[in-house]
């Protein structure tokens, strides 16, 4: 089944089910329809990556073209969709797939009305309540699919472990802000130890672990091991996609750090470097960090996380990533885990049908530019 068709499939599925859901909300009252059309215009985005590995896994596993999975694996969307609200109010994003963020949106009718109070609190309250109702339907959409009972079973273990593992991961990374990883003038409490690497390196291991369970997993292992575990895969077949899954997923984040700093606004539907106005403490700032000199560590210093930062401020910062090294050292970082993963799943025991198109979603993880 080509990309286009199973996109297409996954989107009738999912409009489907929110749109059964919208007359429930009017029940209650007609002021939440701004609720649903807020998650209609956010879900209308996305390349749909995390249903498409979970329904490869299904088929690499054995499964069949049955139209059901198309509802099981869309309701990954909802899961993410959760995860993007919420991470735009921890981030105070103002714009998500080149619109305005949630909270932003809530904000504005907020301020539209002139009612009395906070608009940003309100548009806050209104997204994190959103993102919480997605979470909730993510797993309705998955109960109610129309898959047998006993194919549901078997994927539930792995759907709640995903649902834990990205909100530790979500809060390892707020963590790594707050500490200012790798930031001059911080020193862990373990730097002085005998052996200890420097808090820049440290910085790098430490991101690594927040893109493993914020995002490698999340995208890409869990949603295969889903399909696959729903099809009935053995221990075998789960361990052969681990192998694929764990280092694509993270060869898939750091292509995400790289265009949240590089990449053109136009492709990525965020202002250019706004990762940098965020003071994200990703893998590429920790790579450039660790090969800064004390001149150029202290100038990320001041300028990582100004959400005042202006282009020219983007453009200092982007000079100093690509001159320390950083930006090279993490696209070797990209293409060396991709490798890992093409070589995991040439002998990986699904279908030859999925092993294609697991390797076609390999490339389109990796190498895309939004």
């Amino acid at each position: 089944m080509c990309s286009s068709r199973i996109r297409k499939e996954i989107d009738e599925a999912l409009f489907a089910f929110i749109s059964r859901q919208r007359p429930g909300l009017l029940v209650i009252h007609d002021d939440l329809a701004p609720m649903v059309s807020a998650l209609e215009s956010l879900v209308a985005g996305g390349k749909r990556l995390r249903p498409s590995f979970c329904y490869w896994g299904w088929r690499g596993a054995g499964g069949g073209n049955d139209p059901t999975i198309m509802a099981a694996a869309a309701s990954l969307e909802l899961l993410q969709a959760s995860a993007l609200i919420h991470d735009d109010v921890m981030d105070a994003s103002d714009t998500r797939r080149g619109q305005p963020s949630v909270h932003r949106r809530f904000q504005a009718m907020h301020e539209g009305a002139a009612w009395p109070g906070s608009a940003e609190s309100f548009g806050a309250g209104a997204a994190i309540l959103l993102g919480d109702l997605s979470l909730a339907w993510s797993s309705m959409m998955y109960e109610t699919s129309g898959l047998p009972e006993e194919t549901l079973r078997r994927g539930r273990a792995t759907y709640d472990l995903m649902r834990t593992e990205v909100m530790c991961g979500q809060y390892l990374d707020l963590l790594e802000q707050a500490r200012g990883a790798g930031v001059p003038g911080h020193v862990p409490a373990a730097a002085g130890a005998a052996g200890a690497r420097t808090p820049a390196h440290g910085a790098v291991d430490r991101a690594l672990r927040v893109v493993e369970f914020k995002s490698a997993k999340y995208s890409v292992e869990r949603p295969v091991h889903l399909g696959a575990a729903m099809a009935g895969a053995d221990g075998e077949t789960i361990g052969a996609l681990s192998r694929y899954g764990l280092p694509l997923g993270i060869a898939f984040q750091l292509r995400d750090d790289v265009l949240g700093v590089f990449g053109d606004p136009a492709e990525t539907g965020k202002p250019a470097g706004d990762d940098l106005r965020e003071g994200k403490r990703t893998v590429l700032v920790a790579l450039a960090l660790e090969r800064a000199t004390p001149a150029q560590a202290d100038v990320v210093r001041v300028r990582l996380g100004d959400p005042a930062l202006d282009v020219a401020g983007v453009e200092e910062l982007r000079s100093i990533i690509v001159d320390t090294g950083g930006l090279d050292a993490c696209e070797a970082m990209i293409a060396k885990y991709a490798a890992d993963a093409h070589i995991a799943l040439d002998s990986a025991p699904v279908t030859d049908e999925a092993k294609v198109a697991l390797a076609e979603l390999a490339v389109a993880a990796t190498a895309r530019r939004g």
